[in-house]
C-alpha cells in the first residue's frame, strides 16, 4: 500500500491483523438516488463529518450507471468532477470510500441507462421496477450486462475513466464491481459470471494495483446458482463481501435473528477462502415511539409484508450482531444505510407508496438529522476499538462443508443445514 492510502486499511483487508472496520452505505438523506443529478457539495461534507462522528471508517457510495455514463462511449464530465469532490470530502472527514460501479439494482428498482434499454425479456428473474431517466419505464426490458457486447465495453470504459481519475486519491478504500448484481442481470452460467468479474478486475488492476477490488454479492448467491457463485466471484477478487438480512430470510429464527448475518459471513469465507467483510446489513425501523410491527401493502402490483423494528429493538439487534461478526473473523461491518429519506422523496422511486416504501426508514439517522438508538450503539462499539480476530471462535464445522461443486447442487439445502450445525456448535462453545 502506498503512502496515499491508510496502511491500517491495507492490513485489515490483506493481513487480517488490524482494527475491525466500521462503515455505512451512503445516500444523502435529502437526495437518495437523485444525488448525482442534484449534487450539493456542502451536504456531502456535512454528512461525511457525521458519518465519521458515529464511528465509521468507510462510506460505501454508488455510481448510478445512467448518471455516470449517458451513452456507452461517454463519461459524464460533471458526474466525474462531483465524484472527485466527494473523494475530497471523504479525505477531509477522515473516512475511506468503497466505490461501487454499475448501479444498477438499488433499493427495489433497477436503474437502467437509456442506452441499455431493449430486448424482449428481463435479464434477471423477479425484476420489480425499471427506472430510467429518473422515471419508471414500461415495458422495462433491457439487455444483459454480462453478455451484451455494448454493455461490456461500456463497463470497461467507465472503470478506466473513474480509476484513472481517482486511483491516487487518499480517500480510495476499495473498488466494487456492483451492488447485488444478480438482481440486475444473471449471467447464463457461472463460468460467464466469473469470466466477467475477471475481465473487470483486470481493467482495474491494469491502472491500479494498490487498492483492492471486490463485488457486492448478497445472500441470494448462497441460496441458489444465479451465475454469480461465491467461490468463483471471490476467487477473482481481493476479498469477499456479503449482504444479509434475517427479515428477508424464511430460514431465519426471526426478523432480528442475531446469528444469521455472522453465519453468512462465516459461510462466505468458508466457500471462498477469502477474508470477509459484512458489507451490508441492518433493518428498517418503525417511527419513533412505535413498537415493532408488520406493514402490509401492494408493492409493484404484488401483495407484500415487511417487518418494521422498533428503534429500540433494532438497537438491541445491532448490539448483538457486531460482536458476533468479530467472533466469526469478519474484517468489518457496514450498516445499511446512512439515513432515512426526507418526506419530499416519498412519492418517487424507490420510496413511492406502491413501491419499496419501507426503504424510507433504513437509516442510522432520522429524516430530521437526529441519530436513532442504533447509531449510538455503533458509536459505542467503535469506541471499544474492536480488532479483527485472527483465529475466529465461531466458524462453519469443516467436516460439514461440501465442496463448491457439491454446494451448488442444492445451495439453499446446504445453507440451511449448515446454519443449524453452526448454531449447535456455537452453543457447545458457550
Amino acid at each position: 500500500m502506498t503512502a496515499t492510502a491508510d496502511p491500517r486499511i491495507a492490513q485489515a483487508l490483506h493481513a487480517g491483523t488490524d482494527r475491525f472496520t466500521l462503515g455505512v452505505n451512503y445516500w444523502p438523506r435529502r437526495k437518495a438516488m437523485y444525488w448525482w443529478k442534484d449534487f450539493d457539495a456542502g451536504e456531502v461534507r456535512d454528512e461525511f463529518a457525521q458519518v465519521r462522528a458515529v464511528g465509521c471508517d468507510v462510506a460505501r457510495i454508488f455510481l448510478l450507471w445512467e448518471d455516470f455514463q449517458p451513452d456507452p462511449a461517454s463519461i459524464d464530465a460533471k458526474a466525474l468532477a462531483h465524484l472527485a469532490v466527494v473523494a475530497d470530502a471523504a479525505r477531509d472527514a477522515g473516512i475511506g470510500l468503497d466505490i461501487t460501479f454499475f448501479t444498477g439494482h438499488m433499493s427495489g428498482p433497477n436503474w437502467v441507462p437509456q442506452w441499455l434499454l431493449g430486448g424482449e425479456t428481463f435479464p434477471a428473474p423477479g425484476v420489480r421496477q425499471v427506472v430510467s431517466g429518473g422515471e419508471p419505464v414500461v415495458p422495462g426490458h433491457y439487455r444483459n450486462q454480462f453478455t451484451d457486447p455494448v454493455a461490456i465495453e461500456a463497463a470497461r470504459h467507465l472503470l478506466t475513466a473513474v480509476v484513472t481519475r481517482l486511483h491516487r486519491h487518499p480517500a480510495i478504500w476499495c473498488w466494487n464491481l456492483g451492488n447485488e448484481p444478480d438482481l440486475f442481470s444473471w449471467p447464463p452460467d457461472h463460468l460467464t459470471g466469473s469470466a466477467w468479474v475477471r475481465q473487470m478486475v483486470d481493467v482495474i488492476k491494469s491502472i491500479d494495483d494498490v487498492h483492492p477490488v471486490t463485488c457486492g454479492l448478497h445472500v441470494d448467491s448462497l441460496l441458489r446458482d444465479n451465475g454469480l457463485r461465491v467461490p468463483d466471484v471471490f476467487g477473482e477478487t481481493d476479498f469477499a463481501v456479503m449482504h444479509a438480512y434475517p427479515m428477508y430470510a424464511d430460514w431465519a429464527r426471526g426478523p432480528l435473528d442475531p446469528d444469521l448475518v455472522p453465519f453468512t459471513c462465516a459461510l462466505t469465507a468458508a466457500l471462498s477462502g477469502r477474508r470477509m467483510l459484512m458489507e451490508e446489513f441492518g433493518g428498517c425501523t418503525a417511527l419513533p415511539g412505535e413498537a415493532s410491527h408488520t406493514w402490509s401493502w401492494n408493492a409493484y402490483g404484488r401483495d407484500r409484508t415487511q417487518f418494521m423494528a422498533s428503534e429500540e429493538d433494532l438497537a438491541t439487534y445491532l448490539a448483538a450482531v457486531l460482536p458476533n461478526l468479530v467472533e466469526v473473523g469478519a474484517t468489518g461491518a457496514f450498516l445499511w444505510c446512512w439515513a432515512d429519506y426526507t418526506q419530499d422523496l416519498w412519492d418517487r422511486p424507490p420510496c413511492d407508496p406502491s413501491g419499496a416504501k419501507h426503504e424510507r426508514h433504513f437509516g442510522l439517522i432520522r429524516p430530521d438529522g437526529t441519530p436513532k438508538p442504533h447509531a449510538n450503539v455503533l458509536r459505542a462499539f467503535a469506541a471499544t476499538n474492536p480488532m479483527i480476530m485472527a483465529t475466529p471462535r465461531h466458524t462453519i464445522p469443516l467436516a460439514a462443508m461440501p465442496t463448491s461443486a457439491e454446494y451448488y447442487t442444492d445451495p439453499k439445502g446446504h445453507c440451511v443445514r449448515l446454519y443449524s450445525e453452526y448454531l449447535a456448535l456455537k452453543e457447545t462453545r458457550r
